[in-house]
């Protein structure tokens, strides 16, 4: 498919508010559909809207058995587990752990994919008789990955099997540690590897160069959720897996993996399953958080569960997480998700005061010469919240951006990046500067001596300058496809709903209007959102658009204007209501 540019580039240039707060303008890409004939076909055979049916053929869907593929995913279509290297030593050497009684130590990760993985893991093997134990590290105090400190401990426990997940890839010497005092080791990573991998009993990666296996992004989780189907097929007890698909839908939600392909199969019925039966660890944190299973989205996950478990790693012990998820009865689950609420609601505040300062040391940076990357430094930062405030900083600034904090003596931080820059790979580029890093092209960790922070500045900067052009500097939203308003018939939620789960590779479509009008002028709320109900062709519906306070003045004078927008449903008197999202506001050209 091909992408037409909606607006004139030149006027695309920052707006600047109370000479401090400013906000990007974008660059509409309209996808052009190179076969309309295809999509009437589709709408037909399918009995779809034919704005859909076009969304469907721009996302490559093009014949009838690809798009209802899609819009019905099956389990029969998950790939072989088998199909992944090494799947073979690994499921054979645990079979030989829980057959001889030996002590399995399985090492996690204190995020939300690595305290997923920890819990759906140590929940199986007891599920099939093991002696299985668990340890996720202290983001401040032991850091990310294997550590001789943490394989001591799993010697201490009497374990000869080490299962690592979110980890593990890059741990070379660790690994050969583990094997000095008799542990064997499997790792259940989805990271790049570096070129040397670690001498482990078995490696389950997809991104190992010499594996095969058909599907590339799975999150830890999911490769995790492979090695269990594996073991369960070599012990003929094939209907044990799917009854974690709970796990595997938070983890790849929260670590923002394609929700294409396998994932979104597996995220699909995961989400079914986290609806219809919530097992204790989450029901205990939806009470907490008053949400309520049933209707839950991937979006509920990014924005309401993800949060909250990530904060029993950021501000304290993840092993609250692990315990959480693992509870067998609701009043444990909730005590501990009490606990996590609390620390969420200090993560936000300490969320808050670093992106103010964060954002003003970027302004500096940005206001000593012309930048297409940012590396901020504070010593004083929590290192709780640095990736989080890193996502926002990009979101605000639209450059790539690694922030760091000082612990151990060293500067500690994260790196996120925009479409288009692989910010793993500018990395590996500066790795003589560094002392740590690992990651993929969207997000990274990194540690380096703070002498060496003005260097890596610049470095990272000739690399953004070299690959970063000035359009890609530009903020795009990708537009599916143009929408009558009075198209949005019950028949077209139904089937728009069959769309998800939404995420990263597989978003909710994005539709642009002409022509519309505001009916009854425009509300603002919340200091910078506006509310107001749109009429096109005398069709009237309700639409929020967040952040578009300072586009009032293409809306409220009574003038049409253009839109690009999602249909979200909100739940009113009981049933589901369309509303419009409104993401970007133009004046009608």
């Amino acid at each position: 498919m091909t992408l037409a540019i909606y607006g004139n580039l030149c006027n695309l240039t920052p707006v600047f508010l109370n000479n401090s707060q400013f906000f990007l303008e974008y660059r509409w890409i309209i996808r052009e559909h190179a076969d309309d004939g295809s999509a009437q076909t589709l709408a037909q055979t399918l009995n779809v809207p034919i704005s859909l049916a076009k969304v469907l053929a721009t996302r490559g869907l093009m014949n009838e058995s690809e798009a209802e593929r899609f819009l019905s995913p099956a389990l029969e279509e998950i790939h072989d587990p088998f199909l992944m290297d090494g799947m073979d030593k690994a499921t054979e050497r645990v079979c030989k752990a829980i057959a001889t009684g030996e002590t399995i130590w399985v090492h996690g990760d204190y995020d939300v994919d690595g305290t997923a993985s920890t819990a759906m893991m140590l929940l199986f093997l007891r599920e099939i008789g093991g002696d299985v134990r668990y340890f996720v590290p202290d983001r401040q105090g032991e850091g990310y990955g294997l550590s001789h400190q943490s394989i001591g401990k799993a010697k201490e426990a009497g374990a000869t099997l080490l299962i690592a997940v979110d980890c593990g890839i890059t741990s070379v010497e660790p690994v050969e540690y583990a094997k000095s005092l008799g542990i064997d080791t499997i790792i259940c990573d989805h990271h790049e590897p570096a070129e040397e991998l670690p001498n482990a009993c078995a490696i389950l990666d997809p991104l190992k160069p010499e594996c095969s296996y058909p599907f590339k992004h799975l999150s830890a989780c999911g490769v995790a959720f492979k090695l269990i189907q594996g073991i369960c097929i070599a012990i003929n007890r094939p209907d044990i897996p799917f009854s974690y698909l709970d796990f595997v839908a938070v983890s790849s939600a929260a670590d923002i993996v394609a929700l294409t392909g396998e994932n979104r199969i597996l995220v699909h019925y995961g989400l079914e399953r986290l609806n219809n039966h919530p097992r204790p660890g989450f029901q205990g944190l939806l009470d907490c958080a008053d949400m309520r299973a049933g209707n839950l989205t991937t979006s509920n996950i990014i924005f309401g569960i993800a949060p909250r478990i990530n904060a029993a790693g950021r501000l304290g012990d993840a092993g609250r997480a692990v315990d959480m998820m693992i509870a067998d009865d609701e009043y444990s689950a909730f005590s501990i998700a009490q606990m996590l609420e609390s620390d969420n609601r200090r993560r936000r505040q300490l969320d808050e005061f670093t992106f103010d300062q964060a954002s003003k040391e970027a302004e500096r940076l940005l206001g000593e010469k012309e930048r297409r990357s940012l590396v901020v430094y504070k010593p004083n930062w929590h290192a709780g919240v640095i990736g989080i405030v890193a996502s926002r900083l990009v979101e605000r600034f639209h450059l790539p951006t690694i922030l760091l904090t000082s612990l151990d003596k060293h500067a500690k931080g994260s790196a996120r990046s925009i479409r288009n820059f692989d910010i793993h790979n500018a990395l590996k580029e500066c790795e003589h500067l560094l002392l740590e890093f690992g990651g993929h092209k969207h997000a990274a960790g990194v540690t380096l001596l703070e002498k060496d922070i003005e260097e890596l500045r610049e470095s990272i900067d000739a690399i953004a300058h070299r690959e970063i052009t000035p359009e890609m500097l530009i903020p795009e939203i990708v537009v599916d496809s143009e929408l009558q308003l009075s198209e949005l018939s019950p028949r077209f939620l139904e089937v728009l709903r069959r769309f998800a789960p939404f995420g990263y590779a597989n978003s909710k479509p994005m539709f642009y209007a002409r022509n519309v009008r505001s009916a009854n002028g425009v509300k603002i709320i919340g200091g910078n959102h506006i509310k107001l109900r749109t009429v096109q062709s005398n069709f009237a519906i309700d639409a929020i658009g967040f952040n578009l306070a300072h586009k009032i003045k293409y809306c409220s004078n009574g003038k049409p204007f253009s839109i690009c927008f999602n249909l979200e449903e909100n739940a009113q008197n009981g049933s589901n209501a369309p509303q419009l999202s409104i993401k970007d506001i133009r004046p009608e050209e």
